[in-house]
């Protein structure tokens, strides 16, 4: 049986992630209170903002910016976008 988690992002029970995504505090909070399905958005959106935005990951401020808009995604706030990015239709 799929473990399910109230989730963050959509409000609603979803399958959670198999384990924790990071050590600490964050990846516990991250696996009790985040879906599969928005982890899997964010790993995709994160890509995209390392990308276009050419942050390094070696970069300890480029990290905290990452971390910031992961919190901002997770919580439904208004976070960074790709320039000129625009989503496929569905």
């Amino acid at each position: 049986m799929t473990r399910t988690v109230k989730c963050r992002k959509y409000n609603e029970e979803l399958p959670g992630l198999p384990r924790p995504p990071y050590p600490g505090a964050k990846g516990q909070d991250i696996f009790d209170h985040i879906s599969q399905k928005a982890w899997d958005e964010w790993q995709k959106h994160q890509t995209m903002l390392i990308n276009e935005k050419r942050l390094n990951m070696m970069n300890a401020e480029d990290r905290k910016f990452l971390q910031a808009e992961m919190d901002k995604f997770f919580a439904g706030e208004e976070y960074a976008q790709a320039e000129g990015y625009v989503p496929p239709s569905e």
